[in-house]
């Protein structure tokens, strides 16, 4: 039986999930392979992932990949519900499966064998056959020499700080904003450890090295690796050889504290989130000028988010007006300030902000649905950033708000609610019957969801689009 690792995303979701199919074949005596492409994968603004040949040996490739992609229909998919290896044997034989897939990440957590001893996920990702590049840089890290007792901060920032993810506030838990650094880095000096910044913002980087003292790769040689997959190894190594790791849920920080066998450890374990949003404030209010406005506004972010549920309506609009003006492409802003004033009952002040959102974005692209409707639905990893604000557009949209009806057509339509949902568009054109955007709205809802099968049902489906509004 076949345990395969078979992740597309970064490098170190692919390496973590190696490393759980790894442990877990090596625990099942079953048979390990992975998937790579053996195409390079580059954002040359926050990512790359090379050739399986630039990370892997010829002898670990001949051994284990399994080629770009397999064929998931041979295979079951390993999920959160509990199995053994009685379980999985008989499920694969039931079933003629050659094998599981084995890709979320905290997967071993579902593993259940009586006497059989633990999975060793760490020694099974240091006993990865890399290649010879990789392994020396590795190597290299391991002859780095401390100044002292170390723990790593990772301030990963990429797409989720300076790019598209930043409107997905879903991600957020993935980064310790650099606005917290300062006081992590006295903190850990205050229980005698050094700190090693890693991070992919340099000049955040620099700025807080001047500002703490705090160790930069490129105090510790980093510098000699200009090929950013090497560096990366060589970051990741470093870290893996702190004594602890302090970083978001980030899985480059996890594939690291895995490699050393060390905690990685979210800013909970310093600060409680009240007053980690208290010192993000205080950090802003003295120093906002001197981060890039990208960083800051994500200050603003995770402040919000910690202090949501405990803050009022003057409390949460005066955070993220300050966010917003540091970042005013950043419709989620918007709609956060939406909902805080719909959970007031001030669904006029809301209204008027959602109407001034959406008309801009539908002038700029008249295409249904809008970004603003879209991410009111778009589900990441099991979660959605406004799930807990839908009741709330409901709520205005029965008041008689028109374009929170609009969302709430939408939302019931995605939602499976295909009747309501027409009654809310056809409320809306009843409403404003000259507005083209809601005239719009009212027919893509109409047409429904595009069918999965069927040609000639795909056919209408489109020949439907056609009509007028």
């Amino acid at each position: 039986m076949l345990i395969a690792a078979t992740r597309t995303d970064g490098l170190g979701g692919r390496l973590l999930a190696m490393a759980n199919a790894k442990s877990l074949a090596d625990g099942l005596g079953c048979r390990f392979g992975f998937t790579w492409s053996d195409e390079a994968i580059q954002d040359n603004t926050f990512h790359i992932v090379d050739v399986v040949r630039k990370i892997f040996s010829d002898a670990f490739i001949e051994r284990y990949w399994l080629g770009e992609q397999v064929d998931i229909s041979r295979f079951g998919l390993l999920d959160r519900t509990i199995f053994t290896p009685d379980s999985l044997e008989a499920a694969a034989r039931q079933r003629n499966l050659e094998g599981w897939i084995c890709d979320q990440f905290d997967i071993l957590s579902s593993f259940r064998a009586d006497g059989a001893k633990p999975l060793a996920r760490s020694e099974a990702l240091r006993g990865f056959g890399f290649s010879a590049d990789v392994t020396e840089a590795i190597s290299a890290a391991g002859g780095v020499r401390f100044p002292g007792p170390m723990a790593a901060l990772h301030l990963r920032s990429g797409d989720i700080v300076h790019g598209r993810y930043r409107t997905r506030l879903i991600f957020a838990g993935k980064v310790i904003p650099s606005t917290l650094a300062k006081a992590i880095v006295s903190e850990l000096s205050a229980r005698g450890l050094n700190t090693l910044l890693i991070g992919q913002d340099r000049e955040t980087l620099e700025y807080l090295r001047s500002q703490t003292g705090a160790l930069l790769t490129s105090d510790l040689e980093a510098g000699e690796f200009e090929d950013r997959t090497l560096k990366d190894f060589f970051e990741m190594a470093l870290m893996a050889r702190c004594e602890q790791i302090h970083a978001g849920n980030s899985i480059f920080a996890t594939v690291a504290s895995v490699m050393g066998d060390i905690p990685c450890l979210n800013s909970d374990a310093l600060f409680s989130k009240a007053r980690a949003a208290e010192i993000v404030l205080e950090e802003l209010k003295a120093h906002e000028p001197d981060y890039h406005p990208l960083e800051a506004a994500f200050g603003y972010q995770f402040a919000f988010l910690n202090l949501e549920d405990k803050i009022s309506l003057a409390q949460a609009r005066e955070i993220l007006d300050r966010a917003l003006a540091l970042d005013p492409e950043n419709y989620i802003y918007v709609l956060k300030i939406v909902a805080a004033y719909f959970r007031e009952g001030d669904f006029p002040s809301g209204e008027a902000l959602l109407k001034s959102l959406m008309s801009r974005q539908f002038q700029a692209r008249a295409k249904i649905p809008l970004p603003a409707m879209r991410v009111l639905t778009e589900v990441i990893g099991g979660k959605n950033a406004m799930a807990r604000d839908f009741g709330l557009l409901f709520a205005s949209a029965q008041a008689g708000h028109p374009h929170a009806m609009a969302c709430s057509a939408y939302l019931l339509r995605e939602s499976g609610e295909p009747r309501r949902a027409r009654e809310m568009a056809a409320r809306l054109v009843e409403a404003q019957p000259a507005n083209p955007m809601f005239r719009k709205i009212k027919r893509w809802i109409r047409l429904g969801r595009k069918p999965e099968t069927g040609f000639l049902a795909r056919i209408l489906w489109k020949l439907r689009q056609l009509r007028p509004f």
